[in-house]
């Protein structure tokens, strides 16, 4: 997720805004949106086929960003709101409804009837119509709405819970009877009321999902109490908190891509996230995200040299930054007196080798593992470098075995390249989001993959990775 040069934040600490005098809803349902033809000039190894695209709805200009799923529908979270996708016929996608609701980063997590939005640019209110706010002001709202999409078509907002420094990303932790959010955030400043330095933390909050107008903030961990990576002389921000988490609740653990530092937590208390483990790497400008392994052996931690706004996928910055970082994965959960224990070592680079020029906005961003039983295989988004497959079974010899980069596609006489922000497989098909095109669909036929078509989930967001 891109680091914006509007990145100026705050939030509220308080319990959730919730009812009908607190809230208002501005919904549009879009008509059905035709699939496009796959681009022309689309650039694509000869086991991917594009084959679906449907450009963003009216009122949805702005940047689209994160996507998760459930059933046969797609999510998109955008700068403006979100928009729900049928996908049930996966090569012939359509609009079922969008909700205009702006205030960034639009990152999604879904919980049954339950979507979790992230806000990160100052509101005046909680409403979605209000208008934008500053982070000076003490009384703007930043952190996460709570909506239920129950009915696809008409979904509804139900509560706002604020967060320190707003929620640039945020990652679920699901139980049988209460979701909890890790909500990453940063950019501290003196001069915002809600967002003081060092805000070395997370936001936590606490969801009844048979009650979820009753969202509430309940606690503020302090992750890095020592402060974090402020002296390497490349980074793009020192640590202040995590940039974004992913979770893999079944082994009690969870993965920090944190700015300064890439970091194992023990969630054994979802409420008390503990750093157990943490690295550095003199190439990493900002470590963004973060993907464990299939058998939890490993984890790729992503760098977004130039905080997504830079060509980096050049033979000048070579293929150390901006790139994934492999590290081999040893965890040991806490058992009686022993607390929880990980040691991430450190295995190999990983980035693509097309090269996209010196105009070209190319950085490693997000991705997931293709559910191969026992296997690990990732694809991947890198902005205008477009998506990669890779094979990283061997973590200390990662390759490229697919890709897809539409270049230099011309929509009323207007030129749109591929600029995805994330990439995720799910029950066949991989789905893209991109920033300016809106929203792809492909297909890939490998014979290094076909385990993954027989893996049906019911419900997949990509910072809660399940046990495949």
């Amino acid at each position: 997720m891109s680091l914006s040069p509007k990145r100026r934040r705050f939030g509220r600490i308080g319990a959730a805004v919730a009812g009908a005098a607190g809230l208002a809803l501005s919904l549009a349902v879009a008509p059905p949106a035709a699939a496009d033809t796959p681009p022309a000039d689309s650039v694509t190894s000869d086991n991917v086929e594009h084959v679906a695209h449907l450009p963003k709805p009216e009122g949805f200009e702005s940047t689209n960003s994160d996507l998760a799923f459930t059933g046969d529908y797609a999510i998109g979270g955008n700068y403006n709101g979100f928009v729900i996708y049928d996908i049930s016929e996966p090569e012939e996608p359509e609009v079922v409804s969008t909700v205009l609701c702006p205030g960034g980063q639009g990152d999604v997590s879904v919980s049954g009837d339950l979507l979790y939005y992230s806000v990160d640019y100052p509101r005046e209110s909680t409403d979605c119509g209000a208008a934008e706010s500053t982070p000076a002001d003490a009384d703007a709202f930043e952190g996460i709405r709570v909506f239920d999409i129950s009915d696809k078509e008409n979904p509804q907002y139900v509560a706002a819970v604020p967060t320190a420094c707003g929620s640039h990303t945020n990652s679920l932790v699901q139980g049988e009877e209460t979701d909890y959010i890790y909500v990453s955030s940063y950019s501290p400043s003196e001069r915002y009321p809600n967002c003081q330095p060092p805000h070395d933390q997370l936001s936590v909050i606490e969801v009844p999902k048979d009650a979820p107008e009753d969202a509430n903030l309940a606690s503020e961990p302090v992750v890095f109490p020592d402060g974090g990576n402020h002296d390497q002389d490349n980074l793009l921000l020192p640590t202040q908190g995590c940039h974004d988490i992913t979770v893999w609740s079944e082994k009690d653990i969870a993965a920090g891509a944190c700015m300064g530092d890439g970091v194992i937590f023990d969630i054994s208390d979802p409420l008390q996230p503990e750093v157990i483990e943490t690295v550095r790497d003199e190439n990493f400008a900002f470590w963004h995200s973060a993907t464990f392994t299939n058998k939890g052996d490993g984890v790729i931690f992503t760098d977004e040299l130039g905080g997504g706004g830079a060509p980096t996928c050049t033979a000048e910055i070579g293929p150390e930054r901006g790139a994934d970082a492999i590290f081999s994965l040893k965890a040991k959960p806490a058992k009686g007196d022993k607390p929880a224990k990980a040691d991430l070592s450190f295995q190999s680079y990983y980035k693509i080798d097309r090269h996209q020029g010196d105009e070209q906005n190319c950085v490693a961003h997000n991705g997931s593992l293709i559910p191969v039983k026992g296997k690990n295989f990732f694809v991947q988004s890198w902005y205008q470098g477009g998506v990669s497959i890779i094979d990283f079974n061997d973590l200390k010899n990662p390759e490229e075995i697919g890709f897809f980069d539409a270049d230099n596609r011309v929509d009323e006489d207007v030129e749109v390249n591929t600029n995805t922000w994330s990439t995720y497989y799910y029950n066949g098909y991989i789905y893209s989001s991109d920033i300016d095109r809106g929203f792809d669909v492909l297909k890939v036929d490998d014979k290094r993959l076909k385990g993954a078509e027989d893996v049906e989930f019911d419900e997949f967001n990509p910072q809660n990775q399940p046990q495949y």
